[in-house]
């Protein structure tokens, strides 16, 4: 655990504080009540800070153990590799821009809330993938690169954020995702031809071609 506070200490801090404070918002429905996101509210002006709270509440210990684990994979490594106050940004906008769509789509729809970190989780993810475009990702047990996943992702996200037909936040994960690629292209110089070269080898490896 020392170990990654002293290389990684925003990763840490962040994974550490998310944990307790769900597990804690499990058995304190007041608490839960104050940090989740409510687009009709924060539209007349109050609980603004939800942004950032919604994301550190789970609904459930399933919604929770899965979103640790993506950040546990990912979230450490891309600290190291874009660094510190860089990492704690990235974060920061992927919890608040993933939100932004839902405030404009529900501000009027009073029964409608979110939480969890899926928006900031995703923004990381894609991050990672600009870096690793040809890494082995494990989806539904089927191993995919990363780049393909990617690409998978933001079409389904979009897609069944568009139909809205169920309760998952669809376009928090698109949103994330976007910015997750935007932040790193714009902060990290030279991630595009890092990622050019990368999944060119990649192919040239799969196809057995030099």
């Amino acid at each position: 655990m020392m170990q990654y506070l002293n290389e990684t200490p925003v990763a840490s801090i962040i994974f550490l504080f998310t944990v307790i404070t769900s597990i804690y918002a499990f058995n304190d429905r007041q608490l839960m009540g104050n940090f989740i996101f409510h687009p009709y509210t924060v539209s007349k002006g109050s609980k603004v800070y939800t942004f950032i709270t919604s994301g550190l509440i789970h609904a459930d210990w399933m919604h929770l153990i899965f979103n640790m684990f993506t950040f546990y994979f990912f979230a450490f490594k891309l600290e190291m590799m874009i660094g510190h106050w860089q990492f704690g940004l990235l974060y920061f906008l992927g919890l608040v821009l993933s939100d932004v769509p839902s405030l404009i789509k529900h501000k009027d729809n009073y029964g409608y809330q979110s939480l969890g970190a899926s928006g900031a989780i995703s923004a990381v993810l894609f991050s990672y993938i600009l870096f690793e475009p040809t890494t082995l990702l494990l989806v539904m047990f089927i191993p995919m690169p990363a780049v393909l996943f990617a690409v998978l992702y933001l079409y389904y996200s979009w897609y069944m954020g568009k139909r809205g037909q169920d309760n998952i936040g669809h376009d928090a994960h698109f949103f994330g995702a976007l910015t997750g690629l935007v932040f790193t292209i714009v902060f990290v110089p030279g991630i595009i031809p890092n990622f050019i070269e990368k999944l060119t080898l990649g192919i040239q490896y799969l196809t057995g071609s030099r």
